[in-house]
């Protein structure tokens, strides 16, 4: 069985793979597949925009496709950057161009009111057979970024339990807490409870 990972982004890839260790399931990525259409993500939500990817690259390649959304929600934000995090510094931003408008619209705001936390939302889809699942992780936005790991906004999320931004930490320590380790983590295990009937389906 072949399953699609709706992404080509490289340092979200290797997060998933490192999580998805199934048995009998080869996973593909979207530069396994030529000529895919680009898909607008238009949904009010994270789940609305995961479903989309995902429910579209399987009417297009036919496979069972894994997509993600995430976002960034940061309290003295209103919740913004949210949905639009991946384009919050304009449609072709750069991690270090977000970085640099977030560190610049926080400048003003004191260290107790940089709550914020990363949120994503994981979906499995078939036609028969859907799964979501969510990962959670809070933290504060930093001024100045730190560490030289992960990607995104990482350098600037730091995360009171560990001392340490998520650009701090290795992969495995990263995968073991983040939102995104949590959401595909979850969709995984869900998946190995439904193996016996998904290997079946392509």
């Amino acid at each position: 069985m072949k399953l699609l990972i709706s992404s080509n982004n490289p340092d979200k890839i290797k997060e998933i793979r490192s999580i998805f260790q199934l048995p009998e399931v080869e996973l593909v990525t979207l530069d396994d597949i030529p000529n895919t259409h680009e898909i607008v993500e238009d949904g009010n939500t994270l789940y609305e925009n995961a479903l989309k990817k995902a429910s579209m690259l399987y009417e297009f390649t036919g496979l069972p496709t894994i997509s993600d959304d995430t976002g960034l929600e940061v309290d003295a934000l209103n919740g913004r950057p949210g949905i639009y995090s991946a384009r919050y510094a304009g449609e072709n931003a750069s991690y270090d161009d977000n970085v640099k408008k977030m560190i610049n619209e926080m400048q003003s705001v004191p260290e107790k009111d940089r709550t914020a936390r990363f949120r994503t939302v994981a979906v499995f889809y078939h036609p028969d057979l859907l799964i979501h699942k969510e990962g959670v992780i809070e933290g504060m936005i930093l001024s100045e970024r730190r560490g030289n790991g992960g990607f995104g906004y990482d350098p600037i999320f730091y995360v009171p339990g560990k001392r340490r931004t998520l650009a701090e930490m290795n992969h495995d320590e990263k995968n073991a807490i983040s939102h995104r380790g949590q959401a595909f983590s979850r969709l995984y295990k869900s998946l190995l409870t439904q193996l016996p009937s998904i290997t079946d389906i392509n």
